[in-house]
């Protein structure tokens, strides 16, 4: 019986040393660079490893003079802690860099890793001569490197977007591209949209491997870890000013608009100098309070600000002049007595100034007898609709869009309501299925001022590679194939945007006293009810200045606001005064 009990015995342990042998030659010969989806290999260097990142590959952002939007790079001074265990020449890295040499050692001491020489509390910035005088003394541990730092300042969230990590999502995006280990994914806003140019060829760090005691493992020898790629990472060159943006959003923050923003154009160029949406939006956290949702891109309801594409349209085709009059007594069945906005017989000019309703009612069921699809014919020709911002073909990709989640915007839900009077006089005045971005409004505005030549809207001027020649630029590309709006239908709407600030019943005759002439049109949507049963509005305004020589186009709108005090109006004159000022500061 005892001899079974150790035949047994001795097998299982011979089983189990099969086992471990077998697991043993798995983990060191077999699976050593995938055992459960590790590479073992790797992961025991990395633990003897100790490295400092100068550069983790991904492309980078500039606004269009060039100032970064996304990361900085600073001539710093790196120090390896091996330094402490031999004599090294710190008095002349003292005498180069002005840091005493107690402050170098006290940083050497306490350091875990290669290290930024900081001074007070900052990475110490080195001029060319001394990262020159440096880097000559080749003194082993001691590097001075261009150092990447993201900055601390964010700079128009919503347009530049945000990354994480995401293998999956890469993989499934670039399933034959190799993937360095740290590579993110743009998830959304450019670098969403630019995430092919973008993505990381690999990273630039320093490393030197270290025993069990952090000590030197292979000698002083330290690596330098570089793809070597001359033309990698890119510069994605924004048309945003870094300025402007930045004033744009301390403007909206002053006044307290917590949903909504505005879209500044640069008219000439057609391509955005600031966009500000609210909610903000945290990139630590873009989704916290509906943050990552642009709402400059995506559709809302314009109530009266449509009515530019009315007028345009009626211009346009000659149903109706300066001369034309309206009954502005009237809602916009053309029968109930209006008794809020009773305004009495007025002309086209007056009528667009104070915003009646029955008036563009009026001229939009005459428009759609005329032609029933009047009203996309000519948003579309303004610039309006469906999109505003840049597509077109860029390599392989024939439809590449600047603006990834911009939406389409909508006028009719159902043709058949064209054949509804109550149903277009609704759509006329800019309610009912109307849904147009802000983008959209901007861009008709700026389509005005120029005179009827419609673009596309650029956020990108071009790319450039690491050396600094262009690898794709974008340039100003139509917004239809449509014939475009005749130019002197646009110097009318030109001066019946005006007319809004200078007579003296305009709905924007509060921004007549501005450093800049002022030319636009306001609006206020109804959105829907508040939990007390009041309404809650979409107020807009947008227009162009200076109104006599056009160079920005802006569209401010304050959504889903409680009627009554809406801060839209106070936001966009603090943006013209800033703009004026700016401006007067660029010409000293």
């Amino acid at each position: 019986m005892w001899k079974k009990r150790t035949i047994a015995m001795l097998a299982l342990i011979q089983a189990g040393l099969l086992l471990l042998v077998g697991r043993l030659a798995q983990l060191q010969l077999i699976d050593t660079e995938s055992f459960a989806n590790h590479n073992l290999i790797a992961e025991s260097v990395a633990q003897r490893t100790q490295e400092l990142m100068i550069d983790d590959g991904r492309g980078s952002f500039v606004d269009r003079n060039g100032k970064p939007l996304t990361k900085r790079y600073v001539p710093s001074l790196v120090l390896f802690p091996f330094l402490n265990t031999m004599k090294w020449p710190i008095e002349q890295i003292a005498r180069i860099t002005g840091v005493a040499e107690e402050e170098i050692r006290r940083q050497l001491e306490r350091a875990n890793g290669p290290f930024v020489l900081e001074q007070d509390g900052e990475p110490l910035a080195l001029s060319a001569n001394q990262m020159k005088q440096i880097n000559d003394l080749r003194i082993p541990g001691v590097f001075a490197v261009n150092k990447q730092y993201a900055l601390e300042t964010v700079y128009a969230p919503h347009v530049i977007g945000f990354t994480r990590p995401d293998r999956e999502l890469l993989r499934a995006r670039y399933p034959k591209r190799p993937l360095p280990p740290q590579a993110e994914a743009g998830i959304q806003g450019l670098e969403k949209a630019f995430d092919e140019f973008l993505l990381a060829e690999g990273e630039t760090k320093l490393l030197y491997h270290v025993d069990a005691e952090g000590r030197p493992l292979f000698g002083l020898d330290v690596k330098y870890n570089d793809p070597g790629n001359p033309f990698y990472p890119v510069t994605v060159q924004t048309t945003l000013d870094r300025d402007i943006q930045q004033e744009m959003e301390r403007i909206v923050d002053r006044y307290g608009l917590k949903k909504g923003g505005l879209v500044l154009l640069d008219i000439d160029t057609n391509s955005v100098l600031a966009l500000v949406s609210r909610p903000n939006m945290d990139p630590r956290d873009p989704y916290k309070n509906r943050g990552a949702e642009n709402q400059m891109v995506l559709p809302q309801i314009p109530g009266s600000i449509f009515k530019t594409v009315i007028a345009a349209a009626a211009l346009d085709e000659g149903l109706a002049s300066f001369g034309t009059t309206f009954d502005c007594s009237k809602k916009i069945d053309g029968t109930t007595r209006d008794e809020e906005h009773d305004y009495g017989t007025l002309d086209l000019a007056d009528s667009f100034a104070v915003s009646c309703n029955n008036a563009f009612a009026t001229l939009g069921k005459e428009l759609i007898r005329h032609d029933l699809d009047a009203f996309e014919t000519y948003a579309e020709k303004l610039g309006l609709y469906p999109t505003a911002g840049w597509e077109g073909a860029v390599y392989h990709e024939e439809h590449f869009r600047q603006f990834p989640e911009e939406r389409k915007g909508t006028i009719w839900h159902d043709r058949r309501d064209k054949r509804v009077p109550l149903a277009v006089a609704q759509t006329a005045i800019g309610q009912k299925d109307v849904r147009v971005s802000p983008l959209g409004v901007a861009n008709m505005m700026a389509t005005i001022a120029r005179g009827g030549e419609a673009l596309k809207v650029r956020a990108v001027d071009q790319v450039l590679y690491k050396n600094g020649t262009t690898l794709f630029s974008f340039p100003s590309e139509p917004v239809t194939d449509k014939e475009p709006l005749a130019p002197e239908t646009a110097e009318q709407l030109q001066q019946l945007l005006r007319g809004v600030v200078t007579k003296e019943d305009g709905t924007g005759r509060r921004f007549r006293s501005l450093p800049y002439a002022v030319a636009g049109k306001s609006g206020t949507a109804e959105t829907g009810k508040t939990d007390g049963g009041g309404e809650l509005i979409n107020k807009w305004f947008a227009g162009y200045f200076p109104a006599d020589r056009p160079k920005y186009a802006l569209a401010v709108v304050e959504l889903d606001r409680p009627s009554g005090r809406t801060v839209t109006n106070d936001v966009f004159a603090a943006a013209v005064e800033a703009l004026y000022a700016y401006d007067k500061n660029e010409q000293t």
